[in-house]
């Protein structure tokens, strides 16, 4: 039999099995004449005791037996993915091996690693490159840092001002938005129609800064998308597209505007405007691009959609449950005495979602003592199936969180070389 040594834990094996060994440096050993070419695989060997040594990560190598023994390859937790992946060439892996889920993790892993290191390496003037080369590389080199600027708001002094002042316009608009709905906000030229209260002119106050927000977020979308590498990906992006819903409308409520013109008789049209200008507080959604809370909640809720659509079901069944035997009790049995509130299953099924949630608004609830009875049940049952599956998407949260903090902290190291030079 021999040892294998790695980090201090050891591993006993047959001396049969080494030829056929799963790992590739280990059935190397089977073809060791002497002792030098021993020391040419592993770090050290005691010949008396027939052992092995390997100076490399113990736990590491733990799990990789586990593949060896379950055929099941996963990353070590807590542990980089790429020094996992350097232990798995040590040993002679491959990357197919791993689990799907590690695949696209050490996939992403390796691409943001190599964004990086390709933007902050230098080229090397030593390198015999033709003139048009140079310049498509610098071309390359010039779109890639304006696509940063524009995504990456810690990527750059540049970048976190243009996020700032993109920011602003959002409050800004937003602001407008919200005032534009109050009574007293009327102007002397739409004050008798009440359908072109919702539709200022250009003219106006509220049209000039609507006007100005609606051409800083045109040209910030046109830019991105023309230094984007995708431009098929690029139009695939969920905050793209909201961005796409919030300045579309305004273009076709002008449009609307100067085709309807000033005839209050045009009530659809009217209608129409005002739901086109509602659609603007999707700008709210843009200020993801410069938050990780909100980052991570839409990154969380991607991941979890199994836990979100498990998590529906088991309300949808509650209510469906639940809903028909509160129908039952308060409206069913006694004639004499019915709750109205409960004259139906859809009506039902709105208190039981009210109590399940434990929110209590109070505006229906039962009144017989069967009714109350389930009433308790109904609030109880709620917590329980609204806990299960709240504990996978909490530490799915945690985890996003922690890795789109990893990145902006990486990107703001870019941030510090910038402001230093």
């Amino acid at each position: 039999s021999f040892t294998l040594n790695v980090g201090g834990a050891k591993y006993s094996f047959s001396q049969e099995a080494i030829k056929d060994f799963p790992l590739r440096r280990v059935s190397r050993l089977h073809d060791c004449c002497s002792e030098k070419d021993v020391l040419e695989v592993c770090d050290d060997y005691d010949r008396e005791r027939n052992e092995y040594f390997f100076d490399r990560h113990s736990e590491a190598f733990g799990f990789i037996m586990m593949y060896v023994k379950y055929g099941k390859l996963r990353f070590v937790p807590q542990m980089c993915e790429l020094s996992f992946y350097n232990e798995m060439i040590y040993w002679g892996l491959e990357r197919s091996q791993l689990e799907f889920c590690c695949q696209r993790r050490l996939d992403d892993r390796m691409s943001d690693t190599y964004t990086y290191l390709s933007d902050e390496s230098k080229p090397d003037e030593s390198c015999n490159v033709n003139e048009e080369a140079q310049q498509v590389a610098e071309g390359n080199k010039w779109l890639e840092r304006m696509r940063r600027t524009f995504e990456e708001p810690t990527s750059s002094l540049a970048a976190q001002i243009l996020a700032v002042v993109s920011i602003l316009f959002v409050i800004v608009s937003m602001v407008v938005l919200c005032a534009s709905t109050l009574p007293d906000w009327k102007t002397a030229e739409n004050r008798s129609v009440e359908e072109h209260r919702y539709t200022a002119t250009l003219w106006e106050p509220s049209g000039i800064i609507e006007a100005i927000c609606i051409g800083w977020f045109t040209a910030e979308c046109i830019v991105r998308f023309i230094v984007s590498k995708d431009k098929c990906e690029f139009v695939k992006r969920p905050l793209n597209i909201i961005d796409l819903m919030a300045i579309t409308p305004y273009y076709v409520s002008v449009l609307m505007t100067i085709l309807t013109g000033e005839n209050p008789q045009l009530q659809r049209a009217g209608v129409t405007l005002r739901v086109l200008r509602m659609m603007r507080i999707f700008w709210v959604i843009k200020l993801a691009r410069h938050f990780i809370g909100l980052q991570t909640l839409g990154l969380t809720l991607k991941r979890c959609y199994r836990e979100m659509v498990m998590l529906l079901v088991f309300i949808c069944v509650a209510m469906a449950i639940f809903g028909a035997l509160s129908q039952l009790l308060e409206h069913g049995l006694d004639l004499e005495t019915r709750n109205e509130d409960y004259s139906s299953i859809p009506a039902a099924c709105w208190w039981v979602i009210i109590s399940m949630t434990t929110v209590g608004y109070g505006d229906m609830y039962p009144i017989s003592v069967p009714g109350r009875i389930l009433g308790g049940m109904c609030v109880v049952s709620g917590i329980v199936l609204l806990a299960l599956p709240i504990t996978f998407i909490y530490h799915s949260f945690v985890q996003c969180y922690h890795e789109l903090k990893f990145k902006s902290a990486r990107y703001g190291r870019s941030l510090s070389n910038e402001y230093l030079n």
